[in-house]
């Protein structure tokens, strides 16, 4: 399992498409992600648009541990992004520790080649907000954990990945 960090806009989503279109098609995309507002639908649009045939894209906004164990053995996958994931849960005021530790686990036995995507939200300032300040923390432990489980780690920085792991 590979996780790639970044900020927003770092290349994280096409750097893990690439990377995934490396093993012979099917390839499944997780998408967490949920258009609330027209600038969601124009960026869900483009990141569509992007990929090609071979695709099967899964919606999995909140169940996401149980959209990765529907995906057959062997089959790369990518999902995109923990950090929306994360956010839908904190939203709907689900258990956020719980949560994490679940998809965790999940993540922990990979049955192909998996590619994970996140952002990392913690260098920038103190967010002056307590559902900001809980929501960056919470980011910045599950990026953690899967770090920890993930076989490599890259950072995304302008478009070029870094290894950390």
């Amino acid at each position: 399992m590979t996780l790639l960090l970044g900020g927003a806009r770092s290349g994280k989503s096409a750097h893990a498409e690439q990377l995934a279109t490396g093993f012979p098609a099917p390839w499944t995309y997780i998408a967490t992600a949920q258009a609330y507002d027209d600038e969601m639908v124009e960026r869900i649009a483009l990141h569509r648009g992007r990929r090609g045939e071979g695709w099967e894209t899964l919606d999995a906004p909140l169940d996401l541990v149980g959209t990765i164990e529907g995906v057959p053995d062997g089959r790369p996958l990518l999902v995109d992004c923990l950090t929306l994931w994360l956010s839908n849960h904190l939203l709907a005021e689900h258990d956020l520790d719980h949560e994490s530790e679940q998809l965790a686990d999940v993540l922990s036995n990979p049955r192909g080649p998996w590619f994970v995507v996140a952002n990392e939200v913690g260098l920038g300032i103190v967010p002056d907000n307590a559902l900001a300040r809980r929501f960056r923390d919470a980011a910045g432990r599950l990026n953690q954990k899967i770090a920890a489980r993930a076989d490599r780690v890259l950072f995304m920085v302008a478009g070029l990945p870094m290894q950390v792991k």
